[in-house]
C-alpha cells in the first residue's frame, strides 16, 4: 500500500515544481522530500521524475501516479475535515428513555429540531433495562434511566427528580387503604417499583403490590391511565406521565403526605464523549426535566 506521506510529498512537489519550496510548504527538509520520492520509486519499481540538473519533469509513470493521486489526496483532506467537524445543530441524535420522560421531553426536542432542521431526533420509549442495553450496544447515543445502571460500560449522572403520584378515578377524592383495595391496581412495567416507593411510604398496611386485586395492565405509557379514567382501578405513575394524560378531568392525582421521588439519570457509554449535537440535546433536556 502506498504510504500517504510519501504520496503527499510527491503531489506537492509536482504542484510547486521545486524541491526547496516543497520542503518549506510541508515543513520538511529538502532531503526529506527527496527521500519520500525515492521511496515511492523503489516501492513502485519505476522512475517518477526525469531529472535535468536541479530541474525535473514527470516521467510517464509519474504523470499516471499524479493523475490518480489527486482524487485520493482530496478525499483524505475531506475525510480529515469531516472527522474533525462537530457542528452543534446538525446530524442524528438517538435518544431512548422510559415513557414518562419521553412524554415530557419529546415535544420540546421536536421544537428544537424545527428550529434547526439539520438536527435529526430519533426518540425511542423503553424500560430501564432496554435503555441500558441500547447504550451498551451503542444503538442509542443518549439514555435516560430512572435507576442507576449497573453495567460496566454505562456511565450515569443524576440530572433531575420525578415525583410519583397516586392516580385514581375522579370519584376517589380521598383515597384510603380501604378505597384502594376496593379499586384494585392497574399495573404497568414499573408498577411494582413505583407502588413500593409511594405506597410503602404512606400506608402501614402496604407490603407489596400483589395485595391489591389486579384490574389491568398496559405497557403503553399513554394508555395506562385509560382504565383508571373509566373507574377500573388505580395506579402509581411519575408526574410527567400524569401531566401528559389527555383527559385530566376524569382522574384525580394525589401526592400523599410523604412524597416519593425517583432520580432521573443521564446515561452514555463510559469511554465515549458526547458530540456537540448530543450536548445540544442534553442541554435542552436539562432545561425541561
Amino acid at each position: 500500500m502506498i504510504n500517504v506521506l510519501w504520496l503527499r510529498s510527491f503531489c506537492t512537489l509536482v504542484e510547486v515544481g521545486h524541491f526547496t519550496r516543497t520542503a518549506e510548504r510541508l515543513n520538511m527538509t529538502q532531503s526529506g522530500v527527496s527521500q519520500h520520492v525515492r521511496k515511492l520509486e523503489e516501492q513502485l519499481g519505476v522512475s517518477l521524475l526525469v531529472r535535468h540538473g536541479k530541474q525535473f519533469s514527470l516521467s510517464s509513470a509519474g504523470e499516471k501516479l499524479y493523475a490518480g493521486a489527486q482524487d485520493i489526496m482530496q478525499a483524505l483532506v475531506s475525510l480529515e475535515q469531516n472527522v474533525g467537524d462537530d457542528p452543534p445543530f446538525e446530524g442524528l441524535v438517538r435518544v431512548i428513555s422510559p415513557g414518562s420522560v419521553g412524554l415530557k421531553l419529546y415535544p420540546h426536542l421536536l421544537t428544537l429540531q424545527k428550529a434547526h432542521p439539520k438536527l435529526v431526533i430519533d426518540y425511542r420509549f423503553a424500560p430501564n433495562a432496554d435503555v441500558e442495553a441500547a447504550i451498551t450496544n451503542a444503538t442509542a447515543d443518549i439514555g435516560f434511566m430512572t435507576s442507576k445502571s449497573s453495567a460496566a460500560d454505562v456511565r450515569c449522572a443524576p440530572i433531575a427528580e420525578e415525583s410519583l403520584l397516586l392516580v385514581t378515578p375522579k370519584t376517589a377524592t380521598e383515597p384510603d387503604w380501604h378505597t384502594l383495595m376496593g379499586l384494585g391496581f392497574i399495573d404497568h412495567p414499573d408498577g411494582a417499583h413505583h407502588a413500593n416507593l409511594l405506597l410503602g411510604a404512606n400506608f402501614p398496611e402496604f407490603a407489596h403490590v400483589n395485595q391489591f386485586p389486579k384490574k389491568g395492565f398496559s405497557n403503553q405509557i399513554g394508555l395506562i391511565l385509560e382504565p383508571v379514567s373509566v373507574g377500573l382501578g388505580f395506579t402509581v405513575l411519575p408526574a410527567h406521565a400524569v401531566e401528559a394524560f389527555a383527559k385530566p378531568e376524569l382522574i384525580s392525582a394525589h401526592s400523599l403526605v410523604n412524597t416519593a421521588k425517583e432520580t432521573l439519570y443521564l446515561c452514555g457509554l463510559r469511554h465515549r464523549s458526547f458530540r456537540q449535537r448530543m450536548e445540544t440535546v442534553i442541554t435542552e433536556a436539562k432545561n425541561w426535566l
